[in-house]
């Protein structure tokens, strides 16, 4: 045993540990606090129907970005989806860890970030944002394994009018034709569970665009689960998988019939 890990195990046996119960305990226990957990989720799913009714105010300014191909505006950025949500990640001289590396924080949630093609499948667009040259921030994603996230350059004053020029933030944005909107906004603490492709959906105007969901009159919505699939194989109007929507209806009667026995 070396000197560290008996310098761990002393203080973990200084912990104010729970007690140690027996399995059917624990399973009492567990379903207890599974009931808050639940209400926890229903909470959430409340908060991001309230999301979804926000007032939204329209982008009248034009934006210019550097990317790998040449410049580009906020439009541009869309990729010819409806929405999208810009990351801005502080690297950058001046920031710790340059020119090396990015902000920590901001590089844990990059690290953070799922595939996007999942958002992408969902008419959503995820871009990371720094003021960082271009060739530094190829270069950095090269060896940080980031390459799939789309990363630009603000060259104006984008940062500054969209509260982040001094902190890290989510903004998200809806296109409809040319007029583009501004929809949400997160930052400090609320950064800190992106990454998954349910809470990147959560904070959009669109939502997870599925039908249980509570939105708004006329929003795009499809069955949950069928639209569903590998990062490799999505396809853009493609029909649901027929083997796949046997699968998940199979499924979603499975969860149903133990909900229904659980309340029995």
């Amino acid at each position: 045993m070396t000197a560290s890990t008996e310098k761990r195990d002393s203080k973990l046996a200084a912990m104010h540990r729970p007690p140690v119960v027996t399995p059917e305990a624990w399973e009492q226990a567990r379903q207890q606090l599974l009931v808050k957990e639940k209400a926890h989720t229903r909470a959430r799913d409340a908060l991001a129907a309230e999301r979804r009714r926000m007032p939204w105010v329209e982008v009248t300014k034009d934006y210019v970005f550097e990317t790998p191909t040449g410049k580009a505006s906020l439009r541009d950025l869309f990729a010819g989806r409806r929405q999208l949500i810009i990351y801005r990640a502080f690297f950058e001289p001046g920031v710790y860890g340059w020119p090396e590396h990015a902000c920590r924080g901001c590089s844990m949630v990059a690290d953070q970030v799922a595939h996007v093609s999942h958002l992408n499948a969902r008419d959503t667009t995820l871009v990371f944002a720094s003021r960082a040259p271009q060739a530094d921030i190829q270069r950095v994603k090269a060896r940080m394994d980031w390459d799939r996230i789309p990363w630009v350059t603000i060259v104006d004053s984008f940062d500054a009018d969209f509260g982040v020029d001094e902190w890290h933030g989510h903004n998200v944005f809806l296109r409809d034709g040319d007029r583009i909107f501004r929809t949400y906004f997160i930052a400090d603490r609320a950064d800190e569970q992106m990454g998954g492709t349910w809470n990147y959906l959560d904070i959009t105007p669109l939502g997870r665009q599925e039908v249980w969901e509570d939105s708004p009159e006329g929003y795009p919505q499809t069955p949950a689960y069928k639209w569903w699939n590998w990062n490799d194989s999505y396809v853009a109007e493609a029909e649901p998988d027929k083997g796949w929507v046997e699968i998940s209806d199979a499924g979603e009667e499975a969860m149903r019939a133990k909900a229904t026995s659980a309340k029995s």
